[in-house]
């Protein structure tokens, strides 16, 4: 996908978002924003306000007019109703909160048979180059193990379910066990990258998850796992949080780093 000038438009305001913006206002991103649209609009325009090149804060509506690439960073809870206003428009989308598709397998069904860009930023882990030519051939496991800090874990909704409280936690505890599908339902906020793990390779039904909490943790661990007829692949990465303790900053590098290589016709990796 090329894009041209007043090509991207953000949805919400939060740490990607911002990251985003501070790179195009350095001159690190060769496109222009849009402008952004966010249900925080009071916080919103007083970030805005400090950029050397100013961002204008726009409606939804207005945003997709005037984009050719909407950047999802709000939530899983705003996908399904974005895409179908931005597919409406004939215009593409960018998924940073990848659980809400493992939800609605009818948006990259939509994205296919329209013929619309539907893009899946690597995020917070590294290896889907590899997951992804792995399991052109036969894989016998895919499997990703997450330690967090327990400030990044609190108030998912499986730890909610469960009645799991964090507080005061003393020494590591697995808290989930299972599938990818299962640990994007109970951690929304904190497990975009088993999702993401998972499209790329067998899918999140025969994905598996673990996520345990490690009290002074100070990064967001991940281990993947693949074996296969290819070999075996193993990567590992620690991510440094960002002003948000559930984003880790690679997170939103994923994100420039995809944005800007769609401005660029030389692609490096699969």
């Amino acid at each position: 996908m090329a894009l041209g000038s007043h090509a991207i438009g953000l949805v919400g305001c939060g740490a990607i978002a911002r990251a985003i913006l501070r790179a195009c206002d350095a001159g690190e991103l060769p496109v222009t924003i849009a402008g952004v649209s966010s249900r925080t609009e009071a916080s919103a325009r007083e970030f805005l306000a400090t950029l050397k090149d100013p961002t204008p804060f726009l409606s939804l509506a207005e945003l997709i007019e005037r984009s050719e690439l909407l950047v999802e960073a709000a939530g899983g809870h705003v996908v399904p109703e974005l895409a179908a206003q931005v597919f409406a428009a004939n215009k593409g989308l960018m998924v940073i909160s990848v659980g809400a598709l493992l939800e609605h397998p009818d948006i990259a069904e939509t994205a296919r048979v329209r013929g619309l860009p539907l893009l899946i930023p690597s995020g917070a882990i590294a290896g889907l180059d590899g997951v992804k030519a792995a399991c052109m051939g036969n894989v016998s496991h895919v499997r990703l193990a997450s330690r967090k800090p327990p400030r990044a874990l609190e108030g998912a909704p499986y730890l909610v379910k469960h009645g799991i409280s964090l507080s005061g936690l003393a020494e590591e505890r697995e808290l989930f066990r299972g599938s990818a599908r299962e640990a994007a339902r109970g951690f929304p906020d904190n497990l975009n990258v088993c999702a993401a793990l998972s499209l790329a390779g067998i899918g999140p039904d025969k994905t598996e998850v673990c996520i345990t909490a490690v009290p002074g943790l100070q990064r967001n661990c991940h281990d993947i796992e693949v074996q296969g007829e290819f070999g075996l692949l193993r990567v590992h990465i620690e991510n440094i949080p960002s002003e948000n303790p559930k984003t880790g900053r690679m997170t939103a590098l994923s994100i420039i780093r995809a944005i800007r290589d769609m401005a660029d016709p030389v692609r490096v990796g699969t």
